[in-house]
């Protein structure tokens, strides 16, 4: 006779957060602005004006947008932020940066609103492996708002974790 294979993880207090869980669907895009500046390098401002004005936001509907110059230019912060006018209420999310710098302002959101109330007082396994971009500054941030209140925090599976935190009695 077979004797039961029985999964202590499953039976256990343990609990496994898994970040990829939370990913977000959307598209991401990368908007470079280069095309709209003179040479590449110039912004001349009644010219972008004239791209942004001129440009269709609607192909942006439900998008995250991650905002940057692929160029050497000096781009002025109203620019960015004149774009980013154009994005509100069609993009779920629009970022100064790279698709990366998107993901870790996509997962920071979503972090700074978990509730972490089943974590409390809970040994704590955040899991390691994605198949989705979970930026490491997701898991960073985490385990920075699980720590006041899990008993333990872990990093990996459960079959093989690393410690991070234990609280002390």
């Amino acid at each position: 006779m077979a004797e039961e294979i029985i999964n202590r993880v499953a039976n256990s207090k343990l609990k496994v957060i898994d970040l990829e869980d939370f990913y977000p669907d959307g598209k991401r895009i990368a908007f470079d602005i280069k095309d709209w500046l003179l040479e590449g390098l110039v912004l001349r401002e009644k010219d972008f004006r004239n791209y942004v004005s001129e440009h269709n936001w609607s192909q942006y509907q439900d998008k995250y947008v991650a905002l940057y110059c692929s160029t050497d230019a000096i781009i002025p912060d109203w620019a960015y932020m004149l774009i980013a006018v154009q994005l509100q209420n069609i993009a779920r999310l629009s970022v100064i940066g790279n698709l990366e710098h998107l993901e870790s302002i996509i997962y920071s959101q979503i972090i700074s609103g978990l509730d972490t109330s089943d974590y409390a007082d809970a040994p704590v396994i955040i899991k390691g492996c994605s198949n989705k971009p979970v930026p490491a500054n997701a898991l960073v941030l985490l385990s920075q708002r699980l720590k006041p209140i899990a008993k333990s925090i872990m990093f990996g599976e459960a079959c093989s974790s690393v410690l991070l935190y234990k609280r002390k009695k």
